[in-house]
């Protein structure tokens, strides 16, 4: 019965070796950041092994082939030949009695060293890795210290054949825009986030990633004033816009001069007096249509006038970007635009049916493409002139990505609606 017991705490401490091992190495260093500001006990040990993956590893692995060795020679020496002679009482010849129980013996042990010793404890560690880790890290470090020797010997070895493979020991801890992604949709799946809120997130990112080209309001769709034109085309405009913020010009879009609130100048009309435009007009920010989304809400901030005016390298207006602008790239833009057509509809057959103004990452996101790193379009519409190089024809198709895209109406020279379809398996594989 004795040695039973000194077989089951050499396979337990096995397990606890194989706990540790998986527990350190997959918990994440941020949450043990976190563990140790909170003063979770443990949680600096496990963070210190975590970042010296050479030491811990050898110091574990020490343990495990100490572990396995007095495990197999204890077995064998005291279970093998007792199981050899119990055969050979029960009538088994000699030559077959022996290697027979060592066999059985040996075959028990792995076994239960599989399953007890190594798979029960990582799909534990697995679960609660930093906890697991915090727990056993005490443990695990001062066995390094015992053993400091031996884990050098071993941790130096390995760093010099490392070495001879032109590959280096040292931990690299790297997060991809991917990975941060997938986080945030297993947690919003699993419960801890709601879909709004995992929308939310996505969207930041998403617009850490764009340019002020990609969200702003383009020219053709802004509305403006003319410091040139009579009384009558300007109350016209202040009429007919939905807009607040209006740019101010002198005779073309491309010498812009300020902007101005719209609800300012309706006063003045209400009050019966003159309009006044420079009297209003408020100077606004520039920014080139290459800076960053993310800069262009630090200016938006710090502006007197919440608009910023976009344009090109060579001085040409662009378009503008507000704050609605911004959120509007956060949240995702609304289902339906100013004329009621929605952005993207499901068709029966599984196509769908997309805007060309919809912008071309939210795009991609949805059919499930990746996209150039480097890009010079923002649209869908223009994800299609790029391989087209032209202005296409109602009817046309782009075959790219795995996916046909056909358009199907056009709004004078800008695409204005597509149909992406999916292609087949064996057609998606020569494209």
């Amino acid at each position: 019965m004795f040695e039973l017991a000194i077989i089951g705490f050499l396979i337990l401490l096995n397990g606890v070796f194989a706990l540790s091992e998986l527990a350190v190495v997959s918990s994440r260093r941020a949450r043990l950041r976190v563990l140790a500001a909170a003063g979770r006990k443990g949680a600096r040990k496990a963070l210190e092994l975590s970042t010296d993956p050479g030491r811990f590893l050898s110091t574990v692995q020490i343990g495990i082939t100490l572990v396995g060795i007095l495990a197999g020679a204890y077995s064998g020496a005291t279970f093998g030949s007792a199981l050899s002679q119990w055969l050979e009482f029960r009538g088994v010849p000699d030559r077959i009695a022996e290697p027979l129980g060592f066999g059985i013996i040996v075959a028990c042990l792995t076994f239960l060293s599989l399953i007890i010793g190594e798979l029960v404890p990582k799909h534990l560690a697995l679960r609660k890795p930093e906890e697991i880790a915090c727990a056993v890290a005490p443990a695990m470090t001062l066995m390094s210290r015992v053993a400091a020797p031996l884990v050098w010997f071993l941790n130096i070895s390995t760093r010099l054949v490392l070495r001879a493979l032109g590959r280096t020991a040292e931990a690299k801890e790297t997060v991809t825009e991917e990975e941060i992604k997938s986080l945030i949709a297993e947690a919003e799946s699993a419960g801890v986030l709601e879909a709004d809120e995992q929308r939310l997130l996505v969207g930041v990112m998403r617009l850490g990633d764009r340019s002020v080209k990609g969200v702003m309001t383009p020219r053709t769709e802004v509305n403006w004033l003319d410091l040139t034109a009579d009384e009558a085309d300007i109350k016209r405009v202040l009429i007919e816009t939905p807009h607040s913020l209006l740019p101010v010009c002198e005779g073309s879009p491309d010498a812009v001069v300020g902007v101005v609130q719209a609800r300012d100048l309706l006063a003045s009309v209400l009050q019966n007096q003159p309009l006044d435009i420079k009297k209003r007009m408020r100077p606004a920010p520039v920014v080139p249509d290459t800076m960053d989304a993310i800069d262009v809400m630090a200016q938006l901030r710090a502006a007197e006038v919440k608009v910023a005016l976009v344009h090109d390298e060579y001085g040409h207006f662009e378009g503008l970007v507000t704050p609605a602008d911004l959120l509007e790239a956060i949240s995702g833009p609304t289902p339906i635009d100013d004329a009621g057509e929605e952005q993207v509809v499901r068709r029966d057959d599984g196509s769908w049916l997309i805007s060309g103004w919809m912008a071309v990452d939210e795009m991609a996101d949805l059919l499930g493409v990746v996209l150039p790193a480097n890009r010079d379009y923002q649209t869908a519409a223009g994800f299609l002139l790029s391989h087209l190089q032209r202005l296409p024809k109602v009817g046309e198709t782009v075959v790219a990505l795995g996916w046909e895209f056909e358009v199907v109406d056009l709004d004078g020279r800008r695409i204005d609606r597509v149909i992406a379809k999916r292609l087949p398996s064996r057609a998606r594989a020569t494209y």
